[in-house]
């Protein structure tokens, strides 16, 4: 079937993008039009589609499966058929697979990894219950959400697939996962809940070491070491002795000798959760890697018995057997010798007693209690996660045990946290350098930050111990951030209009940003009139500066100054903040000094600091200013549209007062010209 955006299965099933491919099924991101719902479509691959025995398997086991309702099980909603195409409509898992996850990470954090096992045991439990083994247990058919639920896929599948036996489709095609397969699966044998259970111990044992425990040139290679192959090592400083032991049961190669229910897995997963240092899993220690009984690939066959060469040479043969007789004899002694000081340092002598139980103490406490005790101790360093140094992690034989006294105890004593790589986490983000280190065991300590011009702001910079040091797990690693590109200084823009305060923040590095507008009397529109951050202040390039721009002066109402005199005029309008201007219209008849009219009229909305022009009457000649005083005669020449000019003296008159003007009273004169004014002279004046 072509994939397309098109494809719509039973009227119902629309298909969209393609999620995934295994050997036998494409799957399809969905969405069930009558329900409205988002869903899976696994679509059988055409050359199993003509195989009509294959295709009523499938179908069968398909929906039997469907029956399965588990939080830990993925929903198989539907079995279809469209023209020579089978599919099945399951639920659609949002999230990744645990393949994904292995590929990614290379190793998955112990508790994780339990949390992850004993969700998968839960869903096998349930579906051993209702009579069904899963048959691929396997990290692609082991969905993870976001929210870290954990969901098996393709329940009943593989039976349709292999009726119990490894089937070859191809040359060199293998149908299932020989790297999961149990010992008895690839041996074409029955299978059992302990089958299931012991793909389950590979992939605890892939996600805590990062690899398969098992692994060849090909899937023959590998179904053979899992036949016969004794368990790989799980060193503590990897996994904790508590799930050690569980992985170690699981992977047993007598499905009797392993755990016998999904159930009891669990059990123990969460017991070795809750004490990781303390194995208490029966039997893990049990060697039943050899599945043939009687024989152990490790011992060579015994060499076949040699006829005998003859007759001749009997009686020589008969003369040594006297001597061989004494050299036997010899021998024997020397071998019950030996066999005596060995019983003696390892089997001890005397009735049996019980080991004491020294884990968690002293070395020193631990061997002088031990040899108090009778027993002959040997130590033995050995680096670990839980117990601290000098302190004993164990004894063989285990506490409680009978043994005589004399024999030989191993007392196990920690040198401390086990040593590892440091993981190179230069130029990530703190956040995530933190976590990887987490996963690595290791502590984070964040130094002070430093500038820098290339690296972001957060990223690593340097690290101690650097990476690929060896260090003690537990100790902590010292990060230095980036502070980013150094600081730089702000400019100045309080001032500038708002065009040229661009271009000068954008050259020195920064972004403007028209905060706000405000207006203002004193600063022309489109003039800034405040930044933030200041001038001269320090902030990073390409940071924003935000900027306050002035509207200008607020509008001012025309105050209405018709009828009023000139100064009142005048200070009228300087109160209103607008500037006056004058404008003389001659009136033969008219009250000097007198506004009789202005422009912009009354009312008018202007800005402050404009000009109005105010029109005064004026008669247009020279008003009689005599026997006043000099600012009398300067207020009425003024009221007449008139300026005083020069100033004079003259001996007449009285000193002080005007005597008369020039040009003289009532002579015509243009309103704005200076008029000339002759005082009398003051007693003590020269003139």
């Amino acid at each position: 079937m072509q994939e397309s955006q098109q494809t719509v299965f039973n009227h119902r099933y629309r298909l969209g993008t393609r999620l995934g491919e295994g050997g036998m099924a494409v799957v399809y991101e969905g969405v069930d039009a009558l329900l409205r719902r988002p869903v899976a479509v696994k679509v059988l691959r055409e050359q199993y589609a003509s195989d009509e025995e294959f295709v009523q398997r499938f179908y069968r086991e398909a929906q039997s499966a469907a029956s399965l309702a588990h939080p830990n099980i993925v929903n198989v909603y539907d079995v279809g058929q469209e023209e020579r195409t089978y599919y099945i409509v399951m639920e659609l898992v949002a999230g990744t697979t645990l393949a994904e996850m292995i590929a990614a990470d290379g190793r998955i954090p112990e508790n994780a990894a339990i949390d992850y096992a004993v969700q998968i045991c839960a869903g096998l439990a349930y579906a051993h219950r209702q009579g069904f083994l899963h048959r691929d247990v396997k990290p692609a058919n082991v969905l993870v959400t976001k929210d870290d639920v954990v969901k098996l896929s393709d329940f009943g599948i593989a039976r349709a697939v292999s009726q119990q036996t490894m089937a070859v489709t191809q040359p060199g095609m293998v149908m299932g996962s020989v790297s999961y397969f149990s010992p008895e699966q690839a041996q074409g044998h029955e299978l059992t809940q302990a089958s299931d259970l012991y793909s389950v111990g590979v992939m605890l044992f892939q996600m805590v070491m990062g690899r398969l425990p098992y692994e060849g040139d090909s899937p023959v290679a590998v179904a053979l070491k899992h036949v016969s192959q004794p368990i790989p090592a799980l060193p503590e400083e990897r996994v904790s002795p508590a799930l050690a032991a569980v992985i170690r049961k699981l992977l047993q190669k007598d499905p009797g000798a392993r755990f016998q229910s999904a159930h009891a897995t669990a059990t123990a997963l969460r017991a070795a959760l809750e004490r990781p240092s303390t194995p208490t899993v029966p039997g893990a220690h049990a060697d039943t890697s050899y599945p043939f009984p009687g024989v152990d690939p490790r011992v060579p066959p015994p060499r076949p018995n040699r006829a005998a060469a003859g007759v001749a040479g009997e009686e020589e043969e008969a003369g040594r057997r006297g001597a061989s007789r004494w050299l036997l004899a010899l021998i024997l002694v020397l071998a019950a010798a030996l066999a005596g000081w060995y019983l003696i340092q390892n089997v001890g002598f005397g009735p049996p007693v019980a080991v004491p139980n020294v884990t968690g103490a002293l070395d020193t406490q631990a061997q002088r209690q031990l040899a108090g005790a009778g027993f002959n101790v040997h130590t033995q360093q050995e680096a670990s996660s839980t117990v601290p140094a000098s302190h004993v992690i164990r004894t063989e034989p285990v506490p409680g045990a009978q043994a005589r006294k004399g024999a030989a105890i191993l007392l196990v004593v920690s040198s401390g946290l086990p040593t590892a790589q440091v993981p190179d986490v230069v130029g990530y983000t703190i956040a995530d350098a933190t976590r990887l280190l987490a996963n690595a065991k290791f502590k984070v300590k964040v130094a002070a930050g430093r500038y820098d011009a290339k690296a972001p702001s957060d990223a690593v910079l340097e690290q101690r111990p650097a990476a690929n040091a060896n260090a003690r797990l537990g100790d902590a690693v010292v990060l230095v951030p980036s502070s980013g590109p150094a600081p730089v200084s702000v400019p100045s823009v309080v001032g500038m209009k708002l065009d040229d305060a661009k271009a000068a923040l954008q050259q020195a590095g920064f972004t403007m940003n028209v905060f706000s507008r405000q207006s203002s009397d004193a600063i022309a529109a489109n003039t800034i009139i405040s930044e933030d951050p200041g001038a001269k202040s320090q902030a990073q390039r390409g940071s924003v500066v935000n900027v306050v721009v002035s509207t200008g002066a607020l509008p001012s109402s025309v105050p209405n100054v018709v009828g009023g005199s000139l100064l009142q005029a005048e200070s009228t309008l300087s109160e209103s903040g607008l500037q006056p201007t004058v404008q003389y219209t001659v009136q033969q008849n008219g009250q000097p000094g007198t506004v009789i009219g202005q422009q912009p009229g009354a009312g008018t909305s202007i800005p402050k600091g404009s000009t109005i022009t105010i029109m005064i009457s004026v008669p247009g000649v020279v008003p009689d200013v005599a026997g006043t005083s000099l600012d009398q005669a300067r207020l009425r020449l003024s009221a007449y549209g008139y300026a005083v000019g020069a100033v004079t003296s003259t001996p007449q008159g009285q000193p002080g007062l005007v005597v008369r003007t020039d040009p003289a009273q009532d002579s015509e004169l243009a309103p704005g010209q200076p008029v000339n004014l002759i005082v009398g002279a003051s007693s003590s004046s020269g003139q």
